[in-house]
């Protein structure tokens, strides 16, 4: 006897809804299949393959969700998934004071597969591990240099969303990342300095593509250098961020924001709800004119850019803010109609089988301007340079931050002078951004990706991409952060 095809999981499961007398149903079955290898100090320290497969069973019965998953896929299990989703879903409607109506989208039938050249799970063991062994000697050449790692990350996601109004979608959807540190020790302080590819969703050839040893060697340097330089002095600095330190701050003041359920207050357990209320969209001043962000869920390699959501809507491109403008959320089909809009803008995503889709970042990028890196720091007589992640913290409603960085550069008199450790720089998110004066244009920029994006209860993690080319803000509040270095 044959194996039932997730096709056949998925009609089994949809004529129980359809029985049921609920208005809407979906399923998804999942595969997903993760390599991780990490080294430490010279060693390969650990190497993980994992694989999860299931689904999950969404129903809307009488304006109410209800939601059931198992990671055992056969012909006894998905009617009984089926079944207790409509069982939560009714037991919920019996309580609902609010009912969901959802907004329409059209029939799709589509398969979406992640476009490369090399797979990064066909690359032998082997290379790999050679990569990072190499990429740690390379690291621990320069003396002071205490601590070294590496690691390569991929994820192959294989998938399938039926939906009760005939929307079919097939998905084999592929990222991969790749980093390393180097930790410098040097009058009983430390300092670490990283290089990372950004995750994107791409085949190998973007390991292969980031020549590793060189970066290895720079990072070394400036770990070097970063340990022995001297701290901050607190005061008012003109900044200038780079691509991969903007990434984070738009993702945390920028990002969370945007989304609807946050500024409707659904969402409030976990990392708090939105200061972007619903009456503030078309008029309130967000950022200077220089400050327009778009949401593109459609740009290639993207993490975010999946083809369709985890409703069945089409991914789209649409505005957040617009020349200092806030214009626009993030919105799933729930949500969307809240606020007037005839459809979703496509951002209700799911981080396995096993957890209901929720309103998600989408691939929030700032613009580019039209200066170049150089003439942005030429006009800055006493600032810092700011590269890479380092610590945040940001407030309930995304208004009072504060951000770190991986490296750190004295500009004095329109030049970067030398670097400076323990860096942190706080504001008030409106603020903050009416404070930038300039973008660097299309040719700096550069893209940088979160999979570890925590939302919901029980938590899950959310994947998107944010673009952008370097930004200077003028007299931003940087203190001393002791040991953020």
């Amino acid at each position: 006897m044959s194996t039932p095809t997730w096709d056949e999981f998925a009609e089994l499961a949809l004529k129980r809804i359809a029985a049921s007398g609920s208005e809407y149903g979906d399923i998804r079955v999942q595969d997903s299949s993760t390599e991780h290898i990490q080294g430490e100090d010279r060693r390969i320290a650990s190497i993980r393959d994992t694989r999860d497969i299931g689904f999950g069973v969404r129903v809307l019965y009488h304006g109410a969700w209800g939601f059931a998953a198992s990671s055992v896929l056969s012909l006894e299990e998905v009617p009984r998934v089926a079944n207790l989703a409509i069982e939560i879903a009714k037991s919920s409607a019996s309580v609902a004071i609010e009912r969901v109506r959802l907004a329409p989208e059209p029939v799709h039938h589509d398969r979406v597969v992640t476009p490369y050249r090399t797979d990064p799970f066909s690359v032998p063991l082997e290379k790999k591990t050679d990569l990072l062994l190499n990429t740690m000697e390379v690291l621990q050449l320069q003396p002071g240099i205490a601590r070294s790692s590496a690691s390569l990350w991929a994820r192959r996601d294989r998938k399938l969303f039926i939906s009760s109004e005939g929307t079919h979608l097939e998905f084999d959807l592929l990222a991969g990342q790749g980093e390393c540190t180097a930790t410098a020790l040097h009058g009983g302080q430390f300092a670490s300095r990283s290089f990372n590819t950004p995750h994107l969703r791409t085949g190998y050839e973007l390991i292969e593509e980031a020549d590793f040893l060189r970066e290895a060697s720079r990072v070394a340097d400036q770990a070097i250098e970063k340990v022995k330089a001297p701290a901050v002095d607190a005061g008012q600095y003109d900044l200038v961020l780079d691509p991969e330190h903007l990434s984070l701050t738009i993702h945390e003041s920028c990002g969370h924001p945007s989304e609807l359920d946050r500024a409707l207050g659904y969402e409030a357990n976990y990392a708090g709800t939105s200061f972007l209320t619903t009456e503030k969209r078309g008029n309130f001043r967000y950022g200077s004119r220089h400050v327009n962000l778009v949401a593109d869920n459609t740009e290639p390699e993207t993490l975010a850019a999946t083809g369709y959501d985890d409703d069945g809507v089409a991914c789209q491109k649409w505005d957040i803010i617009r020349h200092g403008i806030f214009v626009g959320y993030c919105t799933n089909r729930e949500v969307a109609p809240k606020i007037g809009e005839s459809r979703s803008c496509g951002s209700n995503r799911a981080d396995g089988w096993a957890n209901i889709p929720m309103v998600r970042i989408a691939n929030i990028g700032l613009e580019p301007g039209e200066a170049t890196r150089d003439q942005l720091i030429a006009d800055v007589k006493r600032g810092i340079y700011i590269e890479g992640h380092g610590s945040y913290s940001i407030d309930q409603r995304r208004y009072n931050f504060q951000f770190g960085g991986d490296a750190f550069w004295l500009i004095e008199n329109g030049r970067r002078t030398h670097m400076l450790r323990d860096v942190i720089y706080h504001g008030i998110t409106p603020e903050f951004w009416n404070s930038c004066d300039g973008v660097a244009d299309r040719s700096f920029r550069q893209r940088y990706g979160f999979i570890t994006c925590g939302k919901g209860q029980p938590g899950q993690s959310g994947w998107m991409t944010h673009a952008a080319s370097p930004a200077r803000f003028r007299q931003v509040e940087v203190i001393r952060g002791e040991g953020s270095s």
